[in-house]
């Protein structure tokens, strides 16, 4: 049996839903071969693609204003509509499917969704499709009448993607994808000092400020590391230059230091989430900029899951201050955290794709 992952590497959540899924599949389904693609840089290889990777890391820092205002209104806007490079796209997708004849395709992000969905519909094919959303909020990117099945983060999701007309026969509440070590993670609480995680997902958007990262190195008792992810000049901007905050370039091993941390402070994307719920790990929230993440925290605060701070100021340390120290907070997010996991239906994804095998056999 042959499953083909369609993702893209608009920062770093989308394709490590897809390795997660690669990994959850191959270790649960017998006689399966999973391969993950990077749709944009098949469909425009080289530069172009790259060029596409880069603009975007330039408009989700500096020109967030804009990405909300196109987000928010082609929520409102006809999915058949005809999007930028579609046709050399459409043809990718043609090219791509005939190479590896895949028994279901699976989406991790909205256009690969969009554009194996049409290809359906172009072409009467009958490949199941299954798209998995990699946030806490619908839109209507997402949704598509030859789409077979949905992975959802929580039960609110499925609620709302069935109000949009999806059958709700056909979402399935999995969680957003993370590798397992996270869901295994033993969260170590040792005598001492406190320990704070600060993460910015795969750009490493975590703030600059010179006064933020003194204030938190003044925290008596708090140690703080920061994962930079790929943000190459951030982690030369920190390193060695606050007593008590120690700075990590981009690392495959975030589960162990969700393991040693008694809070996390990030910003709401939906990847780092769903690896801070799996490890139980409590999360303080700085103000997102973007309006997938701006629901993302509405949901997390909403369900007691996290803690909104202030922007990256004098304010915010104090908060994380206040909260790192207070172990009955903490421990009742933990829980919360717990709770919600076992709401979980891990296995669906597994169950859907060996009903396929089944009926391909």
């Amino acid at each position: 049996m042959n499953i083909l992952i369609l993702t893209g590497r608009f920062g770093a959540g989308h394709c490590s839903a897809a390795r997660a899924l690669r990994q959850q599949l191959l270790a649960s389904v017998p006689n399966i071969e999973v391969q993950v693609v990077d749709f944009f840089s098949y469909a425009l290889p080289g530069s172009s693609s790259e060029a596409i990777y880069q603009a975007f890391r330039v408009l989700v820092t500096y020109g967030s204003g804009l990405f909300n205002t196109y987000y928010r209104i082609s929520d409102q806007m006809d999915n058949d509509r005809p999007a930028a490079l579609e046709r050399p796209m459409r043809e990718a997708m043609a090219s791509l499917v005939a190479e590896n004849r895949p028994d279901a395709v699976v989406a991790t992000h909205p256009l690969c969704a969009r554009l194996m969905a049409h290809y359906k519909r172009q072409e009467g094919l009958s490949v199941p499709l299954i798209t998995c959303v990699t946030d806490f909020s619908q839109h209507s990117e997402w949704i598509y009448p030859e789409t077979d099945g949905y992975l959802v983060g929580s039960p609110e999701l499925r609620r709302q993607l069935a109000e949009r007309g999806v059958e709700p026969g056909r979402i399935f509440v999995t969680g957003i994808p993370v590798r397992p070590e996270f869901k295994q993670t033993v969260r170590r609480r040792p005598a001492g000092p406190r320990h704070l995680l600060v993460m910015g997902g795969g750009l490493g958007m975590v703030p600059w400020s010179e006064r933020f990262y003194k204030k938190l190195s003044a925290l008596p008792e708090v140690r703080t590391t920061v994962l930079t992810g790929g943000n190459h000049r951030l982690l030369e901007h920190l390193s060695g230059r606050y007593k008590n905050v120690e700075a990590v370039g981009y690392t495959e091993r975030v589960f162990d230091y969700m393991a040693q941390a008694d809070l996390l402070l990030s910003k709401p994307g939906g990847i780092t989430v769903f690896e801070s719920i799996s490890a139980e790990l409590p999360m303080m929230l700085w103000n997102p900029a973007l309006e997938q993440e701006k629901e993302n925290a509405r949901f997390l605060t909403e369900a007691g899951l996290a803690r909104m701070a202030g922007p990256a100021d004098e304010r915010c340390v104090t908060q994380v201050r206040d909260l790192i120290w207070d172990t009955a907070a903490l421990e009742e997010m933990s829980r919360r955290m717990r709770r919600r996991k076992a709401q979980l239906e891990e296995e669906s994804l597994v169950r859907l794709v060996s009903s396929l095998g089944q009926q391909v056999s």
